[in-house]
């Protein structure tokens, strides 16, 4: 079985593979001071209540976004698997060619996203994260990761609102029947909703145009991330395939990569 991790500054996520079967997800959150022994016992534990047998893991994959977790994260996986898990960064083979400036700045989440979304598509696409950051990474029709767009994450928008103004209090992240809201909840349910859906169609929008005018196909347009069912359920004509566990995914196409090569 694999154990495939992505460590991003909010949560870990962490996937069971059985073969090509997820059988199993779980997430814990990003913490740095966790020792590796704690972390041992929540994976430990975490794999027993799920009625997988830790012994059956023979093999982890890890990409992360948080460099003061990994000495621990991976200290932690040794002592509970007996194995080196195989780390997503320079070196590894995922198929994609990154085309930025500097490669090595691209956030593993970024690739293994991209990965998994061209696997998917065989085509030109967008992946549009909405994880702690909101981003739309660009892959071309010949498996390129082309650039990034990086925007606020949802939930870092609604926490500014809500701690940088005295009376606007914390709301329910709903769409209310009617733009012009006629209570404090409601206008603030409308403004960070619509606002979200005004930020990601716009950029879709603008992001195809550009890949068009180069020569890409009109892009296929996935989500992923912790708020992806929220906004494509508000904007379904935008987001129509939203796939929550789609890094997850892509550690498993990019851990075969390089078992088998």
């Amino acid at each position: 079985m694999l154990l495939a991790v992505n460590i991003g500054n909010t949560n870990i996520a962490m996937g069971v593979y059985d073969g090509e079967n997820l059988v199993s997800t779980f997430r814990l959150s990003t913490r740095t001071n966790r020792t590796s022994d704690e972390i041992n016992v929540f994976i430990y534990n975490l794999l027993v209540q799920n009625k997988i047998n830790p012994q059956q893991i023979d093999g982890v994959i890890i990409s992360s976004v948080v460099p003061d977790v990994m000495y621990t994260f991976e200290n932690a996986i040794r002592k509970c698997f007996k194995i080196l898990p195989l780390i997503v960064g320079p070196g590894i083979k995922t198929g994609i060619n990154i085309k930025i400036d500097n490669p090595k700045e691209l956030g593993a989440d970024l690739i293994v996203n991209a990965v998994a979304a061209y696997d998917r598509y065989k085509d030109s696409c967008i992946v549009v994260d909405f994880g702690t950051a909101t981003t739309f990474s660009v892959v071309s029709k010949k498996c390129e990761h082309l650039g990034v767009c990086i925007c606020p994450g949802v939930k870092i928008s609604a926490d500014a609102l809500f701690s940088n103004t005295a009376k606007l209090p914390k709301v329910e992240l709903i769409l209310p029947p009617k733009v012009i809201g006629k209570n404090t909840i409601t206008s603030m349910q409308s403004g960070i909703i619509l606002s979200i859906i005004g930020q990601v169609k716009y950029i879709i929008e603008k992001i195809s145009e550009e890949m068009m005018q180069s020569g890409e196909n009109k892009p296929h347009i996935i989500a992923t991330g912790g708020m992806s069912r929220l906004v494509s359920k508000y904007a379904p004509e935008i987001i129509k395939d939203v796939d929550p566990l789609l890094t997850l995914g892509g550690l498993k196409i990019i851990y075969k990569r390089n078992i088998e090569r």
